[in-house]
């Protein structure tokens, strides 16, 4: 099965957990011990090793804050 890794620019996340609710793998989940800049919890991975790299997240994050990379 394909891997994948995915970054975030945690700063810029407003958690309106778009990418969370897409991810197939249910992967994605909001930072609950973290604050960023703009007062939310970031999302964050998870589950990194259920990471398929199918870019899904960051095709429905608005504010282009997921980058993905397969392996």
């Amino acid at each position: 099965m394909a891997k994948g890794k995915v970054r975030f620019h945690a700063d810029e996340c407003k958690a309106c957990e778009l990418c969370v609710n897409f991810c197939p793998k249910d992967v994605l989940g909001l930072d609950k011990h973290n604050i960023n800049a703009l007062g939310y919890h970031p999302v964050t991975d998870l589950l990194p090793d259920n990471c398929t790299g199918c870019g899904i997240c960051a095709l429905m994050c608005p504010d282009l804050v997921i980058e993905v990379e397969r392996e």
